[in-house]
This record gives structure tokens, C-alpha cells and sequence, in this order.
């Protein structure tokens, strides 16, 4: 396999409800290759999105280790987790999440200003980005501007736009129809191919996730 861009390795999770236990995750053990685009499906309920929280340092396992670009960051403190988010993970979700009061290219342009990166470069990387993702046009419209689609393909180029070594992606077409939902995946495959990026994406779409490089399977807490 290719350098690891993340490895999960006998993690658990558990939650209270009421006085019964629930084990959502049992000893998972999960590998992914720089390069590599791998799909996460399952029933709802399954826990994808814990799975995928735990990946993103947005939660902490009960037991096991994390592994992001082949640094253990399971111990790390929340500053230092969050340097790791900023830096080496990208995020993509169902609902685009987009800062409605700025422009595409603004939306591009913040999470690399965060990072205390030069302006000018930065405005250059979101062009370059939105006009791989083919909204060149669209570039100073603001999300209420644009179609379902293209919100989402502006998510697409923010989560890329600190290269980081891992995306990790909920859904990213659920919201959208079939037609649409197939030329945003066309993008985000040919994006992260291109970049060389490792991926996770959560998709209940089995045609959608037969495209991918592997699938992996939740079901019952543990990984098939």
C-alpha cells in the first residue's frame, strides 16, 4: 500500500443510553493509502458518522490508536488536534456548510488564511481550485447564488484547499439528484486522484460507491 494517510487501529466507541451500554464501534481497524479513495457504507445507525469523527479528531475513541500521515495523534491535546484538522484533514459534508456571507472564492480562501498564509497566494490557490471544480464564472457569487451543486463543489475545493493528506466526506451527494450528485462525484474523484490525497467517504449510494478504490463495510460496530 502507498504511505498511510490514515490508520485506525483497534478503536472503540461506546455511548449511554439510559442505563444500557451501546457499542458503536468495536475494534475497528482501518487502513488508507495516500492515493487512495476508500468507501464507508453500512445501515444508518451503523455509526459511519462516529467512525468518521473519531478520523477527523472531532471525538475521542474509548480505546485504540489513530494514525494521521503515519503520526500517532491519539494522545494529543485538543490545540494540538486542531492544528492537525487545520493542516492535514479535510472535511466535506452533506450540507455544504458554507459561510453565506462570503463568496466562493472567500469560502476557498479563509481555512488557508487561517494557516497565516499569504493573501495573494491563497486567492490564487482558491482560483485555481473553483476553476478545476468548473466554476470559474461563479467565483465572487455567494452561496444563495449558487445551485445545490455548486455549493457543494465549492466544499469540495475548501476541503482541498490546505492539501491535506486525508479527506473525510458524509455523504457529500445526499442532498443532491441523481445527475448532479454524478458530476459532483466525477469532480471529487478526479480532485483527490489528482492530488494524491487519501479518502473516506460515507455513501448509502452503492453505485456511487462501487467507483471507489475499495469498500469497506459497518455493520454491527465492526468493520467487513
Amino acid at each position: 500500500m502507498n504511505n498511510l494517510a490514515l490508520e485506525l487501529c483497534g478503536v472503540t466507541r461506546s455511548f449511554l443510553q439510559g442505563e444500557e451500554e451501546l457499542n458503536i464501534l468495536r475494534g475497528i481497524d482501518l487502513k488508507i493509502g495516500l492515493g487512495e479513495i476508500v468507501a464507508l457504507v453500512g445501515p444508518s445507525g451503523a455509526g459511519k458518522s462516529t467512525l468518521l469523527q473519531i478520523a477527523g479528531l472531532l471525538e475521542r475513541p474509548d480505546t485504540g490508536d489513530l494514525f494521521v500521515n503515519e503520526k500517532k495523534v491519539s494522545q494529543l491535546s485538543d490545540q494540538q488536534r486542531t492544528k492537525i484538522r487545520r493542516e492535514e484533514l479535510g472535511f466535506i459534508y452533506q450540507n455544504h456548510c458554507l459561510l453565506p456571507e462570503f463568496s466562493a472564492e472567500e469560502n476557498v480562501i479563509i481555512p488557508q488564511m487561517l494557516m497565516r498564509k499569504n493573501r495573494k497566494l491563497c486567492a490564487e490557490r482558491a482560483k485555481q481550485l473553483i476553476g478545476f471544480m468548473g466554476l470559474s464564472n461563479r467565483i465572487l457569487h455567494r452561496p444563495a447564488q449558487l445551485s445545490g451543486g455548486e455549493q457543494q463543489r465549492v466544499a469540495i475545493a475548501r476541503a482541498l484547499a490546505n492539501s491535506p493528506n486525508i479527506i473525510l466526506a458524509d455523504e457529500p451527494t445526499g442532498n443532491l439528484d441523481p445527475i448532479t450528485a454524478n458530476l459532483v462525484f466525477d469532480l471529487l474523484l478526479d480532485l483527490v486522484k489528482n492530488a494524491n490525497v487519501g479518502a473516506l467517504i460515507a455513501t448509502h449510494n452503492r453505485d456511487l460507491a462501487g467507483r471507489m478504490d475499495r469498500i469497506v463495510t459497518l455493520d454491527n460496530g465492526v468493520l467487513l
